[in-house]
């Protein structure tokens, strides 16, 4: 099988053409009616078969030319001429004219030969006589081809070429068909005698079963078709076996091989006597066809046929240029978009800010309704996209369904059946991941095109089973039958995958290299919080000694030197034992921070009322004390937590809203927010709580809300609000921190301060 014939079918159907839609079409087992063949042995030239019309054109019945050399029918110089043809061209698959000659007196007939199967294939066409003067075809040729030049668009240069083809070869009507991903075909062209009423084609679609597989198959091999007469009659080839291959002629290269019967009823069906078909391909692939129709029996010269091959030969170089001009053109925005995004990539640190916020950005990568990127947690969304919780279960989808390979649909409800909700704005999607594991993706959209295809005839019953027994009878409606296609959006194109590929591996790179730096960022920085945990234990350790020594001899210099002492003196000595207790307290709160990160969590099953209550106790007193209000508005839930940390937490977390307050009638809150319920705050996203302490004392200023965070820091002096080493906030923040969580805040300056915190996603 030739390679040709790859290709041809839907994906997974095998192609066979001795049963390829029933009907072998190479192997018909006779010729047209309007020349003659001749099968040849290549070495001996002696004729193996011939086709049964030999007496109408030659004036000798077939049984008198089987078996006789060629030199029977041949002068010696045209004898001559055909040897050196066969060892000077390519004539493998390749039919070639060799000259005109007469034949055993008849004639003139045009000679055409090939070499096919083992076989020198001979045939000869008969000269037709013309009164009329034939037009020069070089001329008529070249103009076609400078204005085929000044063509802008496909469609507009497609409409160029059936006007010329019609205009060179005469026909009633030439259509070019170009065929669509499912090889069902699409009219883009069409040019026909405006005197003869005949019913526009032009923009109609076909069924793949009008030209079926193995058809496409042929046009790939032997690209010129011609059919004088829709109604001719066969003339079989005698014997209807080769004697040396023992199978049927294959006539896949033959002008004058006979139609497929199924074919020849198609044109009568449709009116049509005549036709000529000129394949045009896009390297090795069938394009399309430029389909010519007459309405009675019509042959052209072989010179007129010759023009119109050369001239859809030209089609097809200029076909696949456009293609690549217009492919190039997209993929050099895309490109510009590509490096601009990389760039910008490289030089910033979050990725997903760079690729939504830069211009140009996704939005203006390629053609699309929107675009969406999932990174660092977040979601973005550009342009008419699904709502963030569809796009997130979306990417869910794929994570599960499709591996870390690039997606891409033109009908994702078909494939997805959530993405029916949405259809509107991501009837298609193209997905890049960029981390699969981590949800990361980046995401293009287009919403559904909603289109009215008009075929010529009822596309689900294009065929019946009639007298031909097991081959098919042709569809006698032509009308247009409408159907409109949902749930499709404009597909991607072969250049727009290409483009997100690239992107993709460029980002992927960005990451990996990302990942190695903040891989030995971090193990850098664990070696300096070891070393600096290592520093301040054995720091405030060894301190305490000599600090001790200093307060016990100022307090010794005070009880015994009292009376030797003058005012002055015993005030600095009162100055020193007060300055050594605090020292003392800021060393022991140094000392407790180093060891947070050495001890090991004991992460347990906590009920989260149990515990608050606890840390109320502790601080009781000073509840009591200055008459606090403490609300639990509802019962605290179960956390996973260590509970020395947490209850540390909660314990430094109400002795600062017990102690910076200054409101007459003081009130604490104690609660939560659980994911999913009103007001859980963004802050909190991916957790499955957000726990809070909320007060209504005298708040802290915008500009210290990070501040307070820090080692030692008070945002007041010593002595007011009670005092304090500052190290409260920076424990609390360091706990949660080990915990997988966060703390924030939110407050305004004289009205309070809610404290919120999470405890990873637990």
């Amino acid at each position: 099988m030739h390679d040709a014939f790859k290709g041809t079918l839907p994906p997974g159907q095998k192609i066979d053409l001795t049963n390829c839609d029933r009907e072998p079409i190479h192997i018909p087992g006779h010729i047209q009616a309007h020349g003659v063949l001749l099968a040849l042995e290549p070495s001996s030239l002696n004729i193996l078969q011939a086709s049964d019309n030999t007496l109408q054109y030659l004036g000798v019945p077939v049984d008198a030319v089987l078996g006789k050399g060629v030199d029977a029918l041949l002068d010696t110089e045209q004898l001559v001429f055909l040897r050196s043809t066969l060892r000077t061209e390519r004539l493998e698959d390749n039919p070639l004219y060799a000259f005109t000659a007469y034949v055993l007196g008849s004639g003139p007939f045009h000679v055409i030969v090939h070499l096919h199967d083992g076989l020198l294939m001979m045939e000869l066409e008969p000269v037709r006589a013309s009164s009329v003067r034939q037009p020069d075809f070089y001329e008529l040729m070249k103009r076609g081809v400078a204005r085929f030049q000044s063509a802008r668009t496909v469609r507009e240069f497609c409409q160029m070429v059936a006007e010329e083809i019609r205009r060179v070869s005469g026909y009633d009507r030439v259509m070019i068909y170009k065929f669509q991903k499912d090889w069902s075909g699409h009219v883009i062209a069409e040019d026909m005698a405006r005197d003869m009423g005949l019913p526009s084609y032009l923009d109609l679609h076909y069924p793949a079963s009008d030209i079926p597989s193995q058809a496409r198959a042929l046009f790939l091999l032997n690209t010129v078709r011609m059919l004088p007469d829709a109604q001719y009659a066969p003339s079989r080839v005698v014997p209807e076996l080769n004697p040396l291959t023992g199978k049927p002629l294959d006539m896949s290269f033959g002008f004058l091989r006979g139609a497929s019967r199924m074919y020849t009823e198609y044109l009568i069906n449709m009116g049509v006597r005549a036709s000529l078909t000129l394949a045009i391909s896009a390297g090795d692939k069938l394009w399309g066809l430029v389909a010519c129709h007459h309405y009675s029996p019509r042959q052209v010269p072989y010179d007129v046929r010759t023009a119109c091959e050369v001239m859809s030969r030209v089609v097809s170089l200029q076909v696949v240029d456009k293609g690549r001009h217009e492919d190039a053109r997209y993929r050099e925005r895309m490109s510009n978009v590509h490096r601009c995004m990389v760039q910008s990539a490289a030089r910033q640190e979050r990725l997903l800010e760079v690729l939504t916020a830069c211009q140009p950005g996704l939005g203006d990568f390629m053609e699309c309704g929107g675009a969406a990127m999932l990174a660092e947690g977040e979601c973005r969304l550009l342009g008419t996209t699904p709502s963030e919780a569809q796009v997130r279960l979306l990417v869910e989808w794929l994570r599960s369904s499709h591996g870390s390979e690039l997606f891409a649909t033109d009908m994702l409800p078909e494939l997805y059946p959530p993405a029916e909700a949405f259809k509107d704005t991501a009837c298609g999607v193209l997905a890049v991941p960029i981390s699969r594991p981590r949800g990361e993706y980046v995401l293009w959209f287009r919403p559904e095109t909603i289109q009215t295809v008009n075929w010529a005839g009822d596309p689900y019953k294009p065929v019946e089973i009639g007298p031909m027994g097991d081959r098919l009878t042709p569809r006698k409606s032509f009308e247009l039958w409408k159907q409109t296609v949902e749930r499709r959006s404009l597909p991607w194109l072969d250049v727009e995958l290409e483009a997100a590929q690239l992107l993709r591996d460029a980002l992927t790179e960005i990451v990996f290299r990302r990942s190695e730096e903040i891989s030995r960022l971090n193990l850098e920085l664990f070696r300096s919080n070891e070393e600096l945990d290592s520093f301040a234990y054995v720091a405030s350790h060894d301190l305490k000694e000599p600090l001790r020594g200093i307060y016990n001899y100022a307090t010794f210099l005070t009880e015994d030197y009292a009376q030797t002492l003058d005012e002055e003196g015993r005030q600095k000595l009162a100055t020193v034992v007060r300055l050594s207790k605090r020292m003392q307290a800021l060393i022991d709160s140094l000392l407790h921070f180093s060891r947070l990160g050495k001890s090991p969590l004991h992460l347990e099953p906590l009920e989260l009322g149990a515990l608050v209550n606890d840390a109320l106790e502790m601080v009781g007193a000073r509840v009591t004390e200055t008459g606090t209000e403490v609300s639990i508005p509802r019962p605290l839930p179960t956390v996973h937590a260590d509970r020395t940390g947490l209850l540390e937490v909660y314990s430094n977390l109400l002795s600062n809203a017990l102690k910076y307050n200054d409101k007459p009638e003081r009130k604490v809150e104690l609660g939560y927010v659980a994911a999913g319920e009103p007001g859980f705050p963004k802050e909190a996203e991916g957790a499955r709580l957000c726990l809070y302490v909320k007060d209504n004392g005298i708040g802290i200023p915008e500009d210290s809300r990070e501040e307070i965070f820090r080692l030692f820091k008070r945002l007041h002096p010593q002595t007011e609000y009670g005092g304090g080493t500052g190290m409260g906030l920076t424990i609390i923040r360091k706990v949660i921190e080990r915990h997988g969580g966060r703390i924030w805040l939110a407050s305004r300056e004289g009205a309070g301060t809610t404290f919120y915190f999470t405890l990873g996603r637990e």
